[in-house]
């Protein structure tokens, strides 16, 4: 993590990014590769941050803006100056532990909703930074949930995909306006 991207963590009235929402096709894309980190990366990262603390998230993949490229954001703390963002370029888990955990999920494209999802506890991810240097992390817990939210988002799946629990699931989604026919869910 670098502070090269250091961007005020504050909400903006009119955030530069349009936040797509479940049922839109553009959330469904597998995204494509960046092949060059370069300035218009670096500032798509930007904007994407800047919308992201806009909305109150911690998490926001390129796909979420309408945007079909292999970038993911991620800023557990969101209200500290100081951290910087996680801006991960290509993202791949290499390696997932055996624990599996479940733990509450939302998602800036599925405003109001939040349901209980099973991940591996532990991740291996390998990635770019915004300065196009390879990168090797080890997360857990909260950070290893959000990163693999985000990934998914990368190939066209969204958290309600993996929702086990089908009852709550449609009560949510029906609560919050959004089409039960909009999920697809994940054969495991």
């Amino acid at each position: 993590m670098t502070t090269a991207l250091l961007t005020d963590k504050q909400k903006l009235k009119k955030p530069p990014l349009e936040i797509h929402y479940l049922g839109d096709r553009v959330l469904r894309q597998p995204a494509k590769r960046i092949s060059q980190v370069n300035n218009e990366i670096r500032q798509l990262a930007r904007t994407m941050l800047q919308t992201m603390y806009s909305a109150d998230g911690i998490g926001l993949a390129a796909p979420q803006v309408g945007v079909n490229k292999q970038l993911i954001i991620v800023d557990l703390q969101p209200e500290e100056a100081a951290n910087p963002p996680l801006i991960m370029v290509n993202p791949a888990i290499r390696q997932f532990s055996p624990e599996i955990e479940l733990g509450q999920e939302g998602c800036l494209s599925i405003p109001g909703v939040y349901l209980d999802v099973k991940r591996p506890a532990m991740i291996e991810v390998a990635y770019k930074d915004e300065q196009g240097r390879p990168q090797v992390l080890f997360a857990t817990e909260l950070l290893a949930r959000a990163i693999q939210h985000e990934i998914d988002h990368l190939t066209g799946i969204m958290f309600v995909d993996r929702v086990e629990n089908l009852v709550l699931l449609n009560q949510e989604l029906k609560e919050h306006g959004f089409s039960r026919h909009a999920v697809k869910p994940i054969a495991e």
